[in-house]
């Protein structure tokens, strides 16, 4: 399974889990800052060039039209998938200025997973995924943990989580209300189902302090 690492241009929080030979690298945009300063040559640099200027040492660029229906990383998701990736790690794709755009990320993990691909997005201490009609199993990384699930969408129902604090089982879970915030992990291992409709998955990782914040 050929995997992607982009590189967007919210906030850096460190490399978590580097490019391995053979992986596809992209840029989006500022995103090559943080690409550079983790000590990674990108593949290929793509976007409108709104957020920095396009660097003149570097070849390997597609440069969009700021007036456009894709977000630049969007466009690296869409061309992570083109070259038949279906793992994608963001990075930056939350934090900085824009709320909106952290949003956005989301949901492009749900555009990813209705392509069979799966998408991980890095925050700050925290990992994200979606799922959607499926389960998920997560490993307790963090003594008590937090695992928090929202709804995309229309209202996801037949959903369990187990292994947690605050088991669910069978419940609905809406756009209007955040039931699934701030669960804690308190077995080695746990499930999250959803039966119908979609969840944004994340829960808490080994604090960043140990990492290098680039």
């Amino acid at each position: 399974m050929r995997r992607c690492f982009i590189f967007a241009a919210g906030t850096f929080y460190g490399l978590r889990l580097p490019p391995a030979p053979g992986d596809l690298v992209i840029a989006a945009d500022a995103g090559y800052r943080a690409c550079r300063a983790a000590g990674i040559t990108p593949d290929l640099l793509l976007g409108d060039f709104d957020s920095m200027e396009q660097p003149a040492d570097f070849a390997n660029v597609v440069r969009s039209p700021v007036e456009k229906d894709d977000t630049d990383t969007m466009l690296a998701v869409k061309t992570a998938l083109e070259e038949g990736c279906r793992e994608v790690f963001l990075y930056g794709g939350t934090g900085g200025a824009r709320l909106d755009h952290t949003l956005a990320n989301l949901q492009s993990l749900l555009y990813l997973r209705r392509r069979g691909a799966r998408g991980w997005m890095y925050d700050r201490d925290f990992l994200w995924t979606v799922i959607e009609n499926e389960t998920l199993t997560v490993e307790r990384t963090v003594e008590w943990g937090l695992l928090s699930a929202f709804c995309l969408g229309a209202d996801a129902s037949g959903v369990d989580e187990e292994g947690v604090q605050y088991p669910l089982r069978d419940a609905v879970l809406t756009a209007a209300f955040p039931l699934g915030v701030s669960n804690h992990i308190l077995e080695p291992k746990a499930r999250i189902t959803v039966r119908q409709g979609a969840l944004a998955v994340g829960w808490q990782l080994p604090s960043a302090e140990t990492l290098s914040p680039r």
